[in-house]
C-alpha cells in the first residue's frame, strides 16, 4: 500500500504555487482555433479503425440558481423550458457524431456534468437516454461506469429511481459545506437531511459509488466550522470525496465578484482546514488519490493506484484512460488518440452551428510527439506517483537523461527539499511531496513558462 501523505509546512509555503490541475497535457490553455471538424471526423475515423471503447461526457448547462463561487460553464435560468431547444441540438450532436464510429465500440464509462443535469425533467431524462442508446453502444448489464452529477435540492427518490432505470450507477453529490453562514455567503442553502435522503436513495437503490464534492477557502469558514462539515460528510460514509481549493479570481468568473473577499479565510486558517481534513479523513479510513481527491480502500480508483492502472483524463482520475472520450454538448472537451478538441462554450454558437447542421467545434489541439511523451511521463507522476525512466525510454524510443538533462538541476533541488527521491532510474514522489505533485508535473510542462500563471489555481 502506498504510505500515507505527510503534512509538512514548509514545504508547502516553498512550493504551494499556481499551476494546471493536468486533467490534460497539453492544457486546455494551450488549444487553438485551428483545430476544427475535419480534424475531428479524422480523429473518429481512426478511433472506428481501432475499434476503441468510448468514454462519453455530456455537458448539461443550466441551473436554477447561482452558486457565487462556481466557475463552470452554465446558464443560470428558472426557465425550464430553454430545456428542449438545447436537447434538439445535443440529439443532433450526438447523431452527427455517432454515424462516424462504429456500433460495436462500447461505451465503457458515460458521465453527466453541468450546470446541474437533474435540472432536466424526468420526461428530458428519459429522452436524452433513449437518444444515447438508439446511437451508441450503452452496456446493459450495469458492467458500465456510468455517473451523474446530483444538486440534493433538484432531486429527490423518484429522480434517484429513474436515475437508476436509466442505467445510471455513480453519482457525484456537490455539498461544498454544511455551515448556514457559509451556504448563504455563497448562495447555496442545502441541508444536511437534503444531502442525506439523497444518499439514502443511492444505496437503497444500490448505486454503486457515492461521490460528494466539498470546497474549502469559501467565505466566512473557519478550521472549526468546516472540520464539523467533514465530520458529518464522514458519517454519510460516501465512497469517494473531492475537496476542492476555492480559487478565487472574480476577474475572471463574474459570479465570484458577489462574494465578499473580507469574508474569505486567511492562507493559514486554508492551510489548517487542509491538514484537518486530510487527518479526518486518514483516521476514518479514506485513501489519498492524489489532486483533491479520496477514496476508500476497495474504490476502485484506490485498487488502481494500487496496481499501477490508474489514469487522469478531463473526467478526473479514472480507470478508462484507454478510452476514447468524446464531449457532447456546449463546451465539452474531447479527447480521441492524439486529438484534443472543445466545442464552442457559447450556448448560442453552438445552437446555432447544429442548426446549420455543423458540429460546434471551435478549437483544440493535436499532440505531437514532444506532447505525448510529456503526457506520459505527467500521467505516471500525477496517478502513481512514481515514475521509472526506463518504461517511457522503451515506450519512446529516447534516452531518458538526455532528453530532460535541462531540467536535472529542478529535480535535484525537489530531491534535497524532500519532494521526491530522485534516482538513476526512477523518480518517487515522497509522502511529504503528495500534496505537492502539481508542482512535480509542473517541471516537465514544456508550455508553462508562455502561460500567465493566474489563469490557474494554486495548488493547495
Amino acid at each position: 500500500m502506498l504510505d500515507a501523505i505527510r503534512w509538512d509546512s514548509d514545504l508547502i509555503r516553498r512550493y504551494d504555487l499556481a499551476g494546471p490541475r493536468y486533467t490534460s497535457y497539453p492544457t486546455a490553455v494551450q488549444f487553438h482555433g485551428q483545430v476544427g471538424t475535419f480534424d475531428l471526423f479524422h480523429a473518429l475515423r481512426d478511433s472506428r479503425k481501432a475499434q476503441r471503447p468510448l468514454s462519453l461526457y455530456v455537458h448539461v448547462p443550466f441551473c436554477a440558481n447561482i452558486c457565487y463561487y462556481c466557475a463552470c460553464n452554465k446558464v443560470i435560468t428558472k426557465d425550464r423550458g430553454r430545456a428542449q431547444p438545447y436537447l434538439q441540438r445535443l440529439e443532433q450532436e450526438i447523431q452527427l457524431i455517432a454515424c462516424h464510429l462504429d456500433p460495436a465500440q462500447t461505451v465503457e464509462q458515460l458521465h453527466f456534468g453541468g450546470g446541474t443535469p437533474t435540472f432536466l425533467s424526468h420526461d428530458e431524462l428519459r429522452q436524452v437516454m433513449a437518444h444515447l442508446r438508439k446511437h451508441f453502444n450503452l452496456l446493459n448489464d450495469d458492467s458500465g461506469d456510468y455517473g451523474i452529477e446530483i444538486d440534493p435540492r433538484e432531486a429527490d427518490w423518484s429522480t434517484m429511481g429513474l436515475l437508476r432505470e436509466l442505467g445510471f450507477n455513480r453519482v457525484s453529490i456537490g455539498l461544498q459545506d454544511l455551515d448556514p453562514a457559509v451556504q448563504r455567503a455563497v448562495n447555496r442553502l442545502q441541508s444536511l437531511e437534503e444531502t442525506r435522503a439523497v444518499i439514502d436513495a443511492a444505496r437503497t437503490l444500490q448505486f454503486r459509488s457515492i461521490n460528494i464534492d466539498l470546497i474549502y477557502g469559501l467565505p466566512k469558514q473557519t478550521p472549526d466550522n468546516f472540520a464539523r462539515t467533514v465530520e458529518e460528510v464522514i458519517s454519510l460514509q460516501p465512497d469517494r470525496l473531492s475537496v476542492f481549493n476555492y480559487a478565487h479570481l472574480p476577474e475572471r468568473f463574474m459570479p465570484q465578484r458577489r462574494i465578499n473577499s473580507s469574508e474569505l479565510p486567511s492562507p493559514a486558517h486554508k492551510l489548517e482546514m487542509l491538514q484537518r481534513t486530510i487527518e479526518q479523513l486518514t483516521a476514518a479510513g479514506y485513501r489519498y488519490i492524489g489532486m483533491d481527491h479520496f477514496a476508500l480502500p476497495d474504490d476502485e480508483l484506490a485498487i488502481a493506484q494500487e496496481e499501477h492502472t490508474l489514469q487522469r483524463n478531463f473526467q478526473g482520475y479514472t480507470t478508462h484512460g484507454h478510452c476514447d472520450l468524446i464531449g457532447l454538448g456546449v463546451s465539452a472537451i474531447s479527447q480521441i488518440g492524439d486529438l484534443y478538441c472543445q466545442n464552442s462554450s457559447d450556448l448560442n454558437a453552438y445552437q446555432n452551428s447544429l442548426a446549420s447542421a455543423q458540429l460546434a467545434t471551435s478549437r483544440g489541439l493535436v499532440c505531437n510527439a514532444d506532447d505525448r511523451l510529456r503526457r506520459a511521463v505527467i500521467q505516471q507522476l500525477i496517478c502513481n506517483f512514481k515514475l521509472e525512466f526506463a518504461e517511457i525510454e522503451q515506450q519512446f524510443n529516447i534516452d531518458f537523461q538526455g532528453y530532460f538533462g535541462a531540467l536535472w538541476p529542478q529535480l535535484q533541488g525537489m530531491a534535497e527539499d524532500g519532494l521526491i527521491r530522485f534516482e538513476r532510474e526512477r523518480i518517487e514522489v515522497l509522502p511529504a511531496g503528495r500534496l505537492l505533485v502539481r508542482s512535480v508535473c509542473m517541471v516537465f510542462d514544456a508550455y508553462l513558462e508562455q502561460q500567465n500563471r493566474q489563469r490557474f489555481s494554486r495548488v493547495i
